[in-house]
């Protein structure tokens, strides 16, 4: 990332941290600072109502030291980080302040229309609490495709995906309120702010342009050197000889097809195998093992030859479930996903997955978690899960483990798919179906053709039509964002607007992510309180009260005065000071800092259960998120690098 675009970004600092010279804290915090965003044109002077100095790039972020009155106007005395460095003096109307931690990112647009930012408030208000939306909708649609001004529209989302892996970009939240819908669905409402630089108008000009067809050729240009990798992770266990060597026939035809239309170059194959804890049972010989790695296999001879040593365990694992998350995060981290467009990983199992928060699991992920470590380098998992009879009493929850592991972000697509009775003709049949699907849609893309192809005219079962459909729009998918990033797609040229973190019409969907922005210290300190809540809570199975005066306990511990602290049994965790500043005002629904004691008591051991599980798993997410250098963010020219952040997912956050 440049430093230019770092700069964009901006968090508070832990308290214990901060020099002596601190910024100003937000209106009724203890650790929050005031921090704003500049507007275009915003210029540094050396003094309050002094000789304007350097104009400073829009959205550039800094810290506010000190608020005075100047020359008939507010001035801020402002610096790039919160220990202590100050640049300079700033009017206070050419900023905006920004209050949450927090910024979104574009889902992919592949199944619904793109996001518009809205002028007003109550325009997007009115379309929501709209009877039929639609009707407000497809006006302003019908306008800004014809390249005509919408009324009330500032802009929409570029035409295709922009990954904020790999472009970076801010859209910081200034506001945010959760509503309810006309039509029933929980929506976020949002105050955000945009801006590009003029380099960045033009390229969004530019591809604007190309999703209005004016350059449908360079976009056919772009496409020839679409590429996809196909990576199969699969269950190695007793009882998976056949589905393996079924596995392996469908790689081989279609490998035999590539090669015939010369398109080896733009499809490869690799494959994973997994089984669970040698610890447990040393005879495994191992939990996950990479065959076949798609960036270094020649063809379908050198795959074949890669792979001919796989086969089912000898010895028989310590449970039913396997590791099968250890299996998808071995491709996920392991294979260099960046040389292809499209990225798959396909998961074959005939048993549940070990949950992260067993001792027998390598990763300590849950399937939502290892969902999430997926769609940083775009990567789509689908699930085939083998429905034995072996696996009876195993069905319902590997199901909801593998539905969790494939729902595609953004288009709220589930790649699942089981084989009734793990029926291998049946299996045989989706295996040899996606695989031609995935690689038709490259063929396509490569001949400028529409990649949803002939695949999905073929006359097929409806199981594998369905599959088809998925693979086709998860298809568009990729390609909207290889796209994005080789004609460097943009976000809008807008500066304050209100956005809908849904599709008005297919509200089902979202349309941004959320990522709450924490510091290394938050972060530390977030983790501390979890691993406090998981040792009280663990007690509070046997008392739940005893476990609130834990939490009591903790929260002193942490900072908060416990003279204050509630004694009631109807205290949530939020009032007992446990989790930071940083949660209290983010416009979602936390199911830790809505506990209280009353609801703790009502549940039965199961419940409990579930809530600590949970609470565990993001807590090892976080040890992961610690130790992951390469995505911590330096946010500013010259800034301290304490003040590096990294973009937790909203879901992840307890």
């Amino acid at each position: 990332m440049s430093l230019s675009s770092a700069a964009l970004l901006a968090l508070c600092a832990s308290p214990l941290l901060q020099a002596t010279d601190k910024p100003l804290l937000q209106e009724g915090k203890q650790t929050l600072f005031q921090r704003v965003l500049t507007t275009p044109g915003c210029q540094l002077s050396p003094a309050a109502g002094g000789v304007p100095g350097g104009e400073q790039p829009p959205f550039s972020r800094f810290y506010v030291y000190e608020r005075t009155s100047a020359a008939n106007a507010e001035w801020l005395k402002v610096g790039p980080d919160s220990f202590g460095q100050t640049v300079g003096w700033l009017p206070a109307s050419c900023t905006v302040d920004w209050k949450m931690q927090l910024t979104l990112a574009f889902t992919n647009p592949a199944n619904r229309d793109r996001l518009m930012f809205f002028k007003e408030r109550s325009t997007l208000e009115g379309i929501l609490d709209a009877p039929d939306p639609v009707s407000h909708v497809a006006p302003l649609r019908a306008k800004l495709k014809q390249g005509k001004l919408a009324e009330g529209v500032l802009a929409q989302e570029p035409e295709f995906f922009v990954d904020l892996q790999k472009e970076f970009y801010l859209l910081p939240v200034l506001s945010g309120e959760e509503v309810m819908t006309e039509e029933g669905f929980r929506t976020r409402i949002l105050n955000v702010a945009s801006v590009s630089k003029a380099e960045a108008e033009a390229a969004s000009a530019s591809t604007a342009a190309a999703g209005n067809g004016a350059n449908a050729q360079a976009v056919t240009s772009q496409l020839k050197e679409f590429s996809a990798a196909v990576v199969f992770v699969i269950d190695s266990t007793i009882s998976m000889d056949p589905y393996i060597q079924r596995t392996r026939d469908a790689i081989g035809k279609v490998y035999a097809q590539i090669e015939k239309e010369n398109l080896g170059k733009q499809v490869k194959f690799g494959l994973v195998a997994f089984r669970s804890s040698t610890d447990a049972v040393p005879g495994l010989e191992y939990v996950s093992k990479m065959y076949a790695d798609p960036n270094s296999v020649k063809d379908g001879a050198d795959f074949m030859s890669q792979v001919a040593d796989l086969k089912q365990a000898k010895v028989s694992s310590s449970s039913f479930d396997e590791d099968a998350y250890a299996g998808v995060m071995h491709a996920i981290d392991q294979v260099d996903w960046s040389q292809f467009g499209a990225r798959y990983v396909v998961l074959i199992s005939d048993a549940g997955a070990i949950e992260g928060d067993n001792k027998l699991s390598k990763t300590g992920l849950s399937a939502e978690q290892v969902r999430i470590e997926a769609s940083n380098p775009g990567v789509a998992i689908y699930s085939l899960h083998l429905k034995t009879k072996a696996g009876l009493n195993n069905h319902g929850k590997a199901e909801a483990q593998y539905q969790a592991l494939s729902t595609y972000p953004g288009t709220n697509t589930s790649l699942y798919y089981p084989v009734d009775a793990g029926d291998l003709d049946a299996f045989g049949r989706k295996v040899d179906a996606l695989a031609a699907a995935i690689t038709g849609q490259v063929k396509a893309a490569y001949m400028g053709d529409e990649a949803i192809g002939s695949a999905l005219n073929a006359k097929q079962e409806p199981a594998e039509q369905k599959m088809l459909e998925d693979a086709a729009l998860i298809g568009h998918a990729m390609r909207l964002a290889y796209l994005g990033e080789k004609t460097g797609s943009q976000a809008p040229p807008v500066f304050q607007a209100w956005i809908a973190d849904r599709d008005p019409i297919k509200q089902n969907v979202p349309t941004t992510d959320v990522r709450v922005l924490l510091t290394k210290s938050q972060l530390s300190d977030l983790s501390d309180v979890l691993k406090q809540i998981l040792d009280a809570a663990n007690e509070g199975l046997i008392s739940p009260a005893e476990m609130f005066e834990r939490l009591r306990s903790v929260a002193a511990t942490m900072g908060a005065d416990p003279n204050q602290l509630k004694q009631n049994g109807n205290a949530k965790l939020a009032d007992l000071g446990m989790l930071g500043e940083y949660l209290e005002d983010l416009p979602y629904q936390s199911e830790v800092l809505n506990l209280d004691e009353e609801t703790w008591k009502s549940w039965d051991g199961l419940a409990q259960e579930k809530f600590i599980r949970t609470l565990s798993t993001k807590l090892r997410h976080y040890q992961r998120y610690n130790a992951d250098v390469d995505r911590w963010v330096a946010l500013a020219k010259d800034s301290d690098a304490r003040d590096n952040v990294y973009p937790v997912p909203l879901e992840m956050m307890p």
